[in-house]
């Protein structure tokens, strides 16, 4: 049966990226970046493709593609344009999807609609949350809101390992753990096989 994840996170720069290669990698899924804001030369993709050893992964193209690395409705405005989600269409494909966010669940893609409202009620959602001061309140509104539209929700934890954080984030949202990607030297073909077979089992 085909699976589609939606990979958010808590902010920006907290491992979505590497997680969604990861996930790729471990379902030898399709990947799609509906949006892209900023570095289109070493765009999200480019850099999941890199990451991939599989040779069923099919990459695509992202709906917006906007040149300033600034959240999605003000790199539009920029680009001229206005992110319309009725153009933001899922690829089809008969395989496994993953599809990355852009940022947070509540980033604005225009004046009137957040990356919430590209999320189907048929994903199922994937939460990176990384440690910092104010991470917990930050995981709990995610997990929240998304539980609050009744959608599957699990957490992948990334960086170093904070047990009380943790555990107290698993205890109050009662969501399913994935696993935690560690705080590596480097991400290449090999670690992110590593993690795929190491989080393949609990997809």
């Amino acid at each position: 049966m085909q699976k589609k994840y939606f990979i958010t996170g808590i902010s920006t720069e907290v491992g979505k990226t590497i997680a969604s290669a990861i996930l790729t990698e471990a379902l030898e899924a399709d990947y799609w970046k509906p949006v892209q804001s900023g570095e289109l030369e070493n765009s999200d993709t480019h850099k999941v493709k890199k990451l991939i050893s599989n040779q069923k992964s099919v990459f695509h193209a992202n709906a917006y593609a906007l040149h300033t690395p600034m959240s999605p409705h003000a790199a539009a405005k920029i680009d001229e344009v206005c992110i319309d989600i009725h153009s933001i269409i899922e690829p089809k494909t008969r395989n496994h999807l993953i599809i990355e966010g852009a940022g947070g669940l509540l980033v604005p893609l225009n004046d009137t609609h957040t990356i919430l409202d590209i999320i189907k009620p048929d994903y199922k959602v994937i939460v990176v949350s990384r440690h910092y001061l104010g991470s917990i309140n930050h995981t709990l509104l995610t997990v929240n809101l998304l539980k609050s539209k009744g959608i599957d929700v699990s957490i992948i934890f990334s960086g170093a390992e904070q047990p009380s954080t943790e555990e107290i984030i698993s205890k109050m949202t009662d969501v399913p753990i994935i696993g935690r990607i560690e705080e590596e030297p480097y991400f290449d073909q090999n670690v992110i096989k590593e993690y795929a077979e190491l989080f393949k089992e609990k997809l």
